[in-house]
């Protein structure tokens, strides 16, 4: 992919740690000629020390996406380290306990609507907020994980993305006029920190290694990485408002 996104300037958000998606995606941006600046929330000495694991140590910027203060501020912020943007990738998920491991009919409304906000209305305030910095050709890409089904234990969360994978083609609509692509990447499950928070996530994890065509390889974030960065590309110029499926072929396959 060497040369791939060769002078891009991409925003990347949700590094937790150098096993998730998000870190994975910025390294693999940086080796295809991208400059990359992260986002992170909380525990930002967390944050910076694993940015500087990147090929490149990448800048980070303090985002909470359900701060307006932080939302209105951020191409100000972003603008200290890159002159614009051409891509951004929202990797942002979170649902409260009660919302996950079999509580969908237990949850009350208040946790249910945290999942909301951070996990589906986010795309559309990241992408609102980072809209003054990109130009035609810009790209914002998402990761949901396939939500045409009810997952088991996944719940409130399995709705979040349903959501999200709505919202990722309402946002096609409106920002194609202004010629930005929105699309999202539908990963396998991972071992990331974010599948560890689920209880009985391993129901998912069995499943796929034993099923999938293509074998599933739980500990390996580069294929969705990968196809991340293509959509962030120019390579898919008149692709948006789509699900691409990273998954080893498992959605493809009946009950």
């Amino acid at each position: 992919m060497s040369g791939l996104l060769a002078g891009k300037r991409l925003l990347i958000t949700g590094v937790i740690t150098d096993a998730s998606i998000a870190f994975s995606a910025a390294k693999v941006a940086q080796e295809a000629g991208a400059t990359v600046v992260l986002t992170g929330f909380g525990r930002l000495s967390l944050v910076e020390r694993i940015a500087k694991r990147l090929p490149e140590p990448a800048p980070v910027i303090e985002l909470d996406v359900t701060n307006p203060e932080h939302l209105g501020g951020l191409a100000d912020k972003v603008r200290e380290h890159v002159d614009g943007l051409d891509g951004v990738l929202h990797s942002i998920g979170f649902a409260p306990q009660s919302c996950l491991g079999g509580g969908f009919l237990d949850a009350p409304w208040e946790d249910v609507a945290t999942a909301l906000q951070i996990s589906t209305f986010s795309y559309k305030s990241l992408a609102m907020a980072a809209l003054p910095l990109m130009s035609r050709g810009g790209s914002v890409v998402g990761l949901t994980f396939d939500a045409t089904k009810a997952w088991p234990v996944y719940d409130w969360m399995g709705v979040a993305k349903a959501g999200l994978e709505s919202a990722n083609r309402y946002l096609a609509l409106h920002l194609g006029k202004q010629g930005i692509r929105s699309n999202l990447v539908s990963a396998g499950p991972l071992r990331t920190m974010a599948a560890k928070s689920i209880p009985g996530f391993e129901q998912f994890e069995e499943a796929w290694a034993e099923r999938a065509p293509l074998g599933w390889d739980l500990g390996d974030p580069e294929p969705t990485a990968r196809a991340i960065c293509a959509l962030l590309s120019d390579w898919f110029p008149a692709t948006t408002g789509e699900v691409v499926h990273v998954d080893g072929g498992y959605h493809a396959l009946g009950a």
